[in-house]
């Protein structure tokens, strides 16, 4: 299943993502090849050839066809990345696909029946898992600062409704989608048992676009533990990013990780989080400031190398992608009920 050469890698889809994120990643990792890119523009093909000195492809099944090609990055719209995955590992290529994975737990089913089929790679780019906020949180449970924490808060908020593909439910737009699949998958690396119940409120508040304004969900553990996700287009003033409540202590954190912004700027590596932003942990005798720990998106991508040249195990398993999909899933049915689902 690996290669036994320096991994030749094709970023599908030229925008915002694929350019300034995906291709700038592969690009910056030290043994990897950023050995094309697909679009359909042709002003845009011109530009790949001269920003990313690689191949511009017209279509997804041209760079397929190239026997040169390891790996496929699907930075494409949401609705795309089922049948492009399952097109591309049916071609013997690995396949990392952005998040949200799929649309629904059958077509995440069948993506990951195909990668087993082909036995190849597939992965999704849960880039948040590296966020220097959500690997502080992290290192504060491992430490046992907040006792068993019984209460997580996630919130991620904007004042605007999106436009393009994302403001588009047909292809797989709105933010239960966008970042609600971060927020998801950070909370399910941090509470790895089985999710019971899931509840899920939306409101679509903006009638020019069709996609939700609010999307509000409630995870039930079966250890008991409580998790809460909270996103809004409608937030002129935005909650905490994190709010966690434990035996031993609550950890509250605003503002977010520096490194998209830093990344758009063109070096990531200049991504600093201001002191005003650190977190704050108060126990019962005392609180204090939790400096944010360093975030390192490049990690993934070293990773992916790694998976593809010496077996590693990727950062994203499959058992770990269909569990954010399920409980995806549930929510959805939730909004649509108004019931209380049980993931599938």
């Amino acid at each position: 299943m690996g290669v036994d050469h320096t991994p030749r890698l094709v970023v599908v889809g030229y925008g915002r993502w694929g350019r300034y994120c995906h291709c700038y990643l592969v690009r910056d990792t030290p043994g990897l090849i950023l050995h094309g890119v697909v679009s359909a523009d042709a002003e845009k093909r011109d530009a790949i050839v001269a920003e990313q000195q690689c191949r511009a492809y017209a279509t997804l099944d041209e760079a397929l066809q190239d026997a040169a090609v390891d790996l496929v990055v699907l930075a494409t719209p949401n609705s795309m990345h089922a049948d492009q995955a399952v097109a591309a590992l049916q071609a013997g290529k690995h396949v990392l696909t952005d998040k949200v994975m799929c649309l629904d737990l059958a077509q995440c089913e069948r993506m990951i029946a195909a990668a087993q089929r082909y036995d190849r790679v597939l992965t999704v780019f849960q880039n948040r898992r590296l966020d220097g906020d959500f690997l502080t949180l992290q290192g504060l449970m491992q430490a046992g600062e907040l006792g068993d924490v019984r209460w997580l808060e996630m919130a991620w908020q904007g004042f605007g409704i999106w436009g393009g593909w994302r403001g588009q439910t047909a292809m797989g737009g709105g933010k239960i989608n966008d970042l609600g699949a971060h927020l998801l998958d950070q909370i399910l690396v941090l509470f790895p048992e089985t999710v019971t119940a899931v509840y899920c409120r939306t409101h679509h508040d903006l009638p020019e676009r069709d996609i939700e304004s609010e999307g509000f969900m409630v995870l039930s553990f079966a250890s008991g533990r409580t998790a809460v996700v909270d996103l809004s287009s409608l937030a002129a003033v935005h909650k905490p990013r994190f709010y966690v409540r434990g035996t031993l202590g609550t950890f509250v954190k605003s503002g977010l990780d520096p490194q998209e912004k830093a990344l758009m700027a063109g070096c990531i590596d200049t991504a600093v989080e201001p002191e005003s932003q650190y977190g704050t942990l108060r126990t019962k005798d005392a609180e204090r400031l939790v400096p944010t720990l360093p975030g390192r998106w490049r990690s993934f991508y070293e990773n992916l190398r790694d998976v593809l040249t010496t077996g590693a195990t990727p950062l994203v398993t499959l058992p770990q992608a269909r569990r954010v999909m399920a409980v995806l899933d549930a929510a959805k049915r939730s909004a649509s009920t108004g019931q209380v689902v049980q993931p599938e």
